[in-house]
């Protein structure tokens, strides 16, 4: 029968001694030599470089056994408390609210953090990068789990809400938020000026012409909270009372003045737009009618319209030209008419055309032979 038992404890190692099943002693590194007078031993090895000492009734043993205390340090948060725990400067627990931990003691220089999440939402600047990145997997699902976060960009504005109540304006940067107890949502508004298209409506002008107008306009938030206070969706809300505006101003006016005066239709529109979109917290940049699309019947009956509006133009140019021609023939005739030397030249003028088309040219009887064979002067006549 065996009197002692010998146990090896290493040196990152502590080990608990049970005995009938109750709490002995904690053994440091070391052999140690334990009898067996007093009944059957239990040996429970823990390695304390892992920091945690993770076993079911630690609570109740460090209660009953005040000797623990000396080796064993455990935290507990409440409901609405959070515990981050550093290990020689950095961060290795992270403790939700109403958790424990147990940590053991002289293995490494430990601080504990607690944090009281109730009062604010908001995570600490100097957290926020801290719990966002770089840590451990293990912790990163903790952080998650406990940290709701929040990227606002540049010209953009985020509105916080907790619990559906808009809290605070969130200029741009990096946002973390405690989760525990709340429903937080962050909704970005852009700032920068944005486009709206109001495409494919089909209108019926005021003599029942039926068409298809694309709309553009653009808009820009000008009061966030105005606008997200008193319209659920403003982008929505944008676009129904431009197509109402479009659909009011193209059905007051026949197919003629929207196709002569686009410029009025538009002016229309923004007048009927601006002032609303205005009062919540919305600016009205420009807005403008970009196509007016014809169906392929009525395009059929403009086309022949302007063809014959072009045609009947060209006409009224060419008589003007022939007038023009015939007064300039009866000017020159009445001139020559009474100056015989004015139509010598101009006969001159004609042979010298004929014949620069004449490759030779034999001339008998001198020049006066030459024109009284080639041209009939006023002698024929006469």
């Amino acid at each position: 029968m065996k009197l002692w038992k010998t146990i090896d404890v290493a040196d990152n190692q502590r080990a608990l001694l049970f005995r009938r099943g109750r709490y002995q002693s904690l053994l440091m590194p070391g052999r140690h030599r334990i009898d067996l007078f007093g009944g059957k031993v239990a040996f429970e090895h823990y390695d304390a470089t892992e920091l945690v000492m993770s076993r079911p009734n630690i609570k109740y043993l460090l209660r009953e056994h005040a000797s623990l205390a000396e080796h064993l340090a455990h935290y507990e948060t409440g409901d609405r408390e959070v515990a981050l725990v550093y290990r020689d400067g950095k961060l290795t627990e992270l403790l939700g609210p109403a958790s424990a931990l147990t940590l053991w003691k002289g293995i490494d220089a430990v601080r504990v953090e607690s944090i009281d999440i109730d009062a604010e939402a908001a995570v600490a600047p100097h957290l926020v990068a801290l719990l966002g990145k770089g840590l451990p997997m293990r912790l990163l699902r903790k952080v998650q789990e406990l940290v709701h976060y929040a990227e606002v960009p540049d010209r953009h504005l985020g509105l916080l809400q907790v619990n559906g109540k808009l809290e605070k304006m969130l200029e741009p940067g990096s946002y973390a938020f405690w989760k525990h107890g709340r429903n937080l949502s962050v909704k970005l508004v852009d700032l920068r000026l944005q486009a709206m298209e109001v495409n494919g409506q089909e209108i019926l002008t005021r003599d029942r012409v039926s068409l298809r107008v694309n709309l553009s306009a653009g808009y820009r938030v000008v009061d966030t909270r105005t606008a997200v206070e008193t319209l659920s969706d403003y982008s929505a809300h944008i676009y129904r009372v431009l197509q109402l505006a479009l659909r009011e101003a193209v059905g007051t006016r026949p197919l003629d003045t929207l196709l002569e005066n686009k410029d009025a239709l538009n002016s229309e529109i923004r007048q009927a737009v601006a002032g609303g979109l205005q009062a919540s917290g919305i600016e009205l940049v420009d807005v403008g009618v970009k196509d007016i699309i014809l169906p392929g019947e009525m395009k059929l009956i403009l086309n022949r319209v302007v063809e014959a509006e072009k045609e009947a133009e060209a006409n009224l140019i060419r008589r003007r030209e022939e007038t023009q021609a015939m007064r300039s023939l009866h000017n020159t005739a009445k001139m020559m008419d009474n100056n015989p030397t004015l139509v010598r030249l101009k006969e001159l003028e004609a042979l010298e055309r004929v014949t620069g088309k004449v490759d030779r040219i034999s001339v008998y009887g001198g020049l006066d032979g030459l024109m009284n064979e080639l041209v009939k002067l006023r002698g024929v006549g006469s």
